[in-house]
């Protein structure tokens, strides 16, 4: 029987695309010079949270110094800052920092994920890379019964769910737009909270908020 356990077993043992790999295990050897004393990852990133979530927030891909090194997405690098506190202050999330694995941070309610698992170079993952990873998150969605609302962080994860849920005509990527992915789920879009947009403004803390404050309405 198929287990979200089962799934996260798969994840981290995976090694499909090799240029990936390649990618993932280089990164992991030369590190950061901030983060030279870390023992990095260097593997597949499972998504983690709640089994009775109602929120599934979804990603791109871990970071290359950020999930790629603490080996849970969203964890240890700018973006993940943001979501956490973001997460937090809408009671999703038990505190609104995480720095790495075991560091007491529990989701009540949410689960976090990525459309790919592996840190891709230059953070692109080809269309071919994104195939071979979707069958993870493909039975993620559906062992994560309770889900009822998916916010999609940036245009990458949007396409990727209205591809998914097979959204035609495609709803057009916003911050805010919202999509009626049947069986009572529904897509959220939101700018991703990458520097490129946190820094200049395009994204900023009220509108990240906004996102999830819907995802509780909608959620009940």
């Amino acid at each position: 029987m198929d287990s979200l356990a089962v799934v996260t077993a798969e994840i981290v043992e995976c090694r499909a695309c090799p240029r990936l790999v390649a990618w993932r295990e280089l990164v992991a050897v030369e590190k950061r010079a901030a983060f030279r004393a870390d023992d990095y990852w260097g593997r597949p990133v499972p998504g983690f949270g709640d089994p009775e979530a109602r929120l599934l927030l979804v990603g791109l891909a871990p970071a290359a110094h950020g999930g790629n090194r603490t080996g849970r997405v969203f964890t240890g690098d700018r973006s993940g800052d943001w979501v956490f506190r973001a997460l937090h202050r809408a009671g999703y999330a038990n505190q609104p920092t995480s720095v790495q694995a075991g560091d007491g941070l529990r989701l009540t309610g949410a689960y976090v994920a990525a459309a790919v698992r592996c840190a891709p170079p230059a953070n692109k993952p080809t269309t071919d890379e994104r195939e071979r990873c979707l069958p993870f998150l493909e039975r993620e969605l559906t062992l994560l019964r309770d889900v009822k609302v998916i916010v999609v962080l940036g245009q990458f994860a949007h396409d990727v769910m209205c591809r998914q849920y097979a959204l035609r005509p495609k709803p057009k990527f916003g911050h805010g737009i919202e999509a009626d992915a049947g069986g009572g789920r529904t897509l959220v879009a939101s700018y991703h909270p990458s520097q490129q947009n946190t820094f200049t403004g395009t994204l900023t803390e009220p509108m990240f908020d906004a996102i999830f404050t819907r995802a509780r309405a909608l959620t009940g």
